[in-house]
């Protein structure tokens, strides 16, 4: 494992073990038993309960890269119809339930101890959403804590990437866009994000003016050079769990996870808007 993507590969391993919460029909299950419908409500409710009953406000700060009239179709509303409590337990019993129908006959022990150490390992200042996750309280079987390690981690990381792309100088529909000139997923993220026509192309006027996007909206050499950077710090800001477990307690549990992610892969769609797709492991 080479020093500068450790943290990118261990993000490409545990990330879709948090995902499953959404790509899963399991995880729709009990959001659906507890009388909340819809995709995006059970998204909003699941990743924002560690919160607590917030408004937009909030959601649109640490999510980032989502329209703002994204979070205020579903914040407050869906707290009239589960509270918080309620999806923090939804989100853990359909997380359980997928991961023990994928993982059947894998062993998770060994991978759920070594992601909990790293877990507990993240630095919290300036970590909303990381920090909110650490917060809450550890389930104990080994599904559940390799979920819940899978979650902080994945959060912890999102938290760098918005300081990262702040320091850029990017707001959340530029971030979008940036992504989107690299890869061409803009008929999947612009709908998922919830940005509008007009938004998406006065975001794209700004990266232009930059020397970051072309005529055709996909990026320019500098545009990738400077998305190089943001990904880099985003790395750099995730490396504190796997400093502290050390290369060769780190490699034990990528070693370890890799089975894992290769059972789960086959649920996430090729276009998902995470996005990330099987050996996506670069920079």
């Amino acid at each position: 494992m080479s020093e500068a993507s450790v943290e990118r590969r261990l993000w490409s391993l545990f990330e879709p073990v948090h995902a499953v919460i959404y790509f899963a029909p399991e995880g729709a299950a009990p959001f659906e038993a507890a009388g909340l419908r819809g995709f995006w409500r059970r998204y909003f409710a699941g990743r924002s309960a560690p919160l607590g009953a917030v408004g937009p406000g909030p959601v649109v700060a640490s999510f980032f890269g989502f329209a703002p009239g994204t979070a205020t179709r579903a914040l407050p509303d869906i707290w009239t119809r589960i509270t918080p409590a309620a999806a923090l337990e939804a989100r853990q019993a359909g997380a359980n339930a997928a991961l023990a129908r994928l993982l059947d006959g894998v062993p998770v022990d060994e991978a759920a101890d070594l992601l909990e150490a790293a877990a507990r390992a993240v630095d919290l200042p300036g970590r909303v959403l990381g920090a909110a996750n650490a917060d809450l309280p550890w389930p104990a079987e080994p599904l559940d804590r390799l979920w819940h390690a899978a979650t902080i981690l994945r959060e912890h990381r999102g938290d760098g990437h918005v300081a990262a792309l702040l320091t850029a100088g990017v707001d959340g529909c530029e971030s979008i866009v940036w992504r989107c000139g690299q890869d061409g997923s803009r008929a999947s993220m612009q709908p998922a994000r919830g940005w509008t026509d007009e938004e998406w192309d006065a975001a794209a006027d700004r990266l232009r003016a930059r020397g970051w996007l072309g005529a055709d909206g996909s990026a320019t050499i500098l545009g990738e050079e400077a998305y190089a950077e943001v990904e880099a710090l985003t790395n750099r800001l995730a490396g504190r769990p796997w400093r502290t477990l050390g290369a060769d307690v780190t490699e034990r549990c990528a070693t370890l996870l890799e089975p894992i992610a290769a059972r789960i892969w086959p649920l996430l769609p090729a276009d998902n808007p995470i996005p990330l797709t099987q050996g996506q492991v670069a920079r």
